[in-house]
């Protein structure tokens, strides 16, 4: 670990309090003139430290810029592996990446500040401006779970996105089978499952889960496509940073690990879920009909009765769900 990297782990263990040059030469078994070159390279990457003469060096209480040290310190399992971008194309890409060379195992994640390609269903891009959200993508290997199973990873991600939320923010989210997340009647979560599988055994061998949740809107707002659909938990950076983005990360990976540990149908999903009940759009490729969304099966597939009578079973990977314009 480099001077730097201990010592902005040391500072966000301390948030708000003052640490004693002196102290963090010791502590870090360098000189103070070396402490003093780390605080000015992290001030320079934008974290806001305090320093006064003899008095030492202190991470503001409302610093909310993400780390990997900051995160790891609300991690269940911190020797996992972490990587952090200020920018990256798609943090789905760089995950399955770490899995396939060895690097990254069971509940290893990357994160970015931006993404320039992020990526949503059916080939749908995913808006991903510096800092405005949360785009990370965490690695799972499932015991032995089948590719039939592999919807109910979706449905747990979507709800420990709801649960970390819930938790570090107090806002309690709506849940749209089959991955999205909303708040105030506005799309703020989107969720990208993908899985490698063993062809022969139909078992799979990995998924990556990307994760894309809007905390405000960023500087120059929604692209047209967007607007009146994208929403954010706050309406801005300001407010924004009443929530502890470092926890509110290592909370929705900490609670996803947890979810997937038995792998089955989250009540939270389910009571959440703003579908049932619901008139509903299908969209079946260039197809389009209309069903009322009856349950959410316990493999994860909405029950759907169609115009005809009949009922049908809906896997994620058959299509899109919208809700009917009145």
């Amino acid at each position: 670990m480099t001077v730097k990297s201990h010592l902005l782990e040391l500072l966000e263990q301390h948030k708000g309090e003052i640490l004693s040059g002196e102290a963090l030469a010791s502590e870090l078994q360098c000189t103070r003139a070396a402490v003093w070159k780390a605080v000015k390279s992290l001030r320079e990457e934008g974290y806001a430290i305090e320093a006064g003469p003899n008095k030492g060096y202190m991470l503001r209480k409302d610093s909310n810029r993400l780390s990997q040290e900051g995160i790891r310190l609300y991690l269940r399992k911190q020797e996992v592996y972490m990587k952090l971008y200020k920018e990256a194309g798609s943090t789905n890409q760089l995950a399955k990446q770490a899995a396939v060379s060895g690097e990254a195992g069971h509940g290893a994640f990357v994160i970015a500040q931006k993404q320039t390609k992020g990526r949503g269903r059916r080939g749908r891009s995913f808006f991903s401006p510096e800092d405005a959200g949360l785009y990370l993508s965490i690695v799972l290997k499932p015991k032995e779970e089948t590719v039939q199973k592999s919807l109910l990873l979706t449905t747990a991600a979507a709800a420990a996105v709801y649960k970390a939320v819930k938790k570090v923010c107090g806002i309690s989210l709506d849940i749209k089978w089959v991955n999205d997340l909303y708040y105030e009647g506005k799309k703020v979560c989107g969720i990208l499952t993908e899985a490698v599988t063993d062809f022969e055994g139909g078992n799979i061998e990995f998924a990556v889960v990307g994760i894309g949740l809007n905390l405000y809107e960023g500087e120059g707002g929604y692209p047209r496509e967007l607007q009146g659909i994208a929403g954010s938990l706050y309406p801005d950076a300001k407010s924004a940073s009443a929530a502890d983005r470092n926890y509110l990360a290592a909370e929705i990976v900490n609670t996803l690990i947890e979810e997937t540990e038995d792998l089955k149908l989250s009540r939270e999903y389910v009571e959440h879920n703003i579908v049932l009940g619901k008139q509903i759009r299908i969209i079946d490729g260039k197809k389009c009909r209309e069903a009322r969304a009856l349950d959410i099966c316990e493999d994860g597939k909405l029950k759907v009765l169609e115009e005809d009578g009949t009922i049908q079973y809906l896997s994620f990977g058959e299509v899109s769900v919208q809700f009917k314009e009145e």
